[in-house]
């Protein structure tokens, strides 16, 4: 037993070696530059974890700053998982009896999820689904808590989802959505404002927000940029469903992947994109979302009132409750 104190003190220090070394490996792989200056600059990209010797007890069996999931620590989540190997951070929505449906508490888990992946090591971030879904839209328990919002309560709240779909839109590193069943609604833009959009064949996609009095509008302003008016037309005036093959064609989703094959191919991705110049790369993404920078910061502020104001409105009342009710909508538009 006398023993057991020092042990863990030589694991921890070598895992935050460790962590140093990936740091250096993954942002200065020719090993020229060894100085304090450029490890204090550099610092920021090291997980919190490895930054200092503080230890405290988390309930993970050994003694870290944070719970250690793969080869990276990751902090802990109720709604989410996220766990690393390697330069590749993946985040898993884990509501898989609510079909990862969206909820509050799950887009600040990917808000956190995702400072904390941009504070760590990582070049790339995997998104995907536990369960049968990727992600099923608004949670039913938020969709009626929606009823009883004040028109300011809907601003912030609009101004709360299109914080996520913006963060992670301009996420610095490259994003892959492996979408491994259902996308609809919400789930359709998660999966579509990542740079890289790979479905299984049986994946369902559908901004289906008109079909319950809502309107589809964050999610809009980037998928006209995608599609073209035309197309945008066609998928959020129907509200229709469309499989993984018309997602395809229409410049959706890049590939088309079977269920078994599709973390295994997304993860193929990473490496692919692992083998560039990391900062090439987020130059490079940077710059493409650049062209459209000024345009879009426009198009969302308008999105975020046009999104608060269709909720007070009659027709979004009569909407939600048919839906919850199961039942035909009776609109007064």
């Amino acid at each position: 037993m006398g023993e057991m104190p020092f042990a863990r003190e030589k694991h921890i220090k070598g895992w935050l070696r460790k962590r140093k070394v990936s740091l250096i490996e993954s942002l200065n792989p020719t090993w020229e530059d060894l100085s304090e200056d450029w490890f204090d600059v550099n610092k920021k990209q090291v997980p919190r974890s490895a930054q200092d010797d503080r230890v405290e007890d988390e309930g993970c069996g050994t003694q870290v700053l944070r719970c250690v999931q793969g080869d990276q620590p990751s902090m802990k989540y109720s709604t989410i998982e996220v766990a690393y190997a390697g330069a590749v951070a993946t985040i898993t929505l884990n509501r898989a009896d609510k079909r990862n449906a969206i909820s509050h508490q799950l887009m600040e888990d990917v808000l956190a999820a995702l400072d904390e992946i941009e504070s760590s090591a990582a070049r790339v971030v995997i998104l995907t689904g536990a369960g049968k879904a990727f992600c099923a839209g608004l949670d039913l328990d938020e969709l009626k808590s929606l009823l009883g919002k004040t028109q300011e309560e809907n601003v912030r709240d609009s101004s709360h989802v299109a914080q996520v779909f913006r963060r992670l839109y301009d996420f610095p590193r490259p994003t892959i959505a492996a979408v491994n069943g259902a996308a609809i609604a919400g789930g359709t833009g998660l999966a579509t404002v990542c740079d890289f959009t790979l479905a299984v064949p049986e994946a369902k996609f559908g901004y289906t927000e008109v079909r319950i009095g809502f309107v589809p509008a964050i999610v809009s302003s980037i998928l006209v940029w995608q599609v073209g008016h035309k197309i945008a037309r066609d998928l959020l005036l129907t509200g229709r469903l469309f499989d993984s093959s018309e997602a395809h064609r229409l410049g959706l989703v890049n590939e088309v992947v079977a269920a078994d094959r599709l973390q295994d191919r997304a993860r193929e991705l990473a490496a692919q994109i692992l083998e560039n110049s990391p900062s090439s790369v987020r130059a490079t993404k940077k710059l493409i979302n650049g062209f459209i920078a000024v345009q879009l910061d426009a198009q969302i502020a308008q999105a975020i009132e046009d999104n608060a104001h269709i909720r007070m409105t009659d027709d979004f009342r009569e909407g939600v409750t048919s839906f919850l009710e199961k039942r035909k909508p009776r609109w007064s538009g």
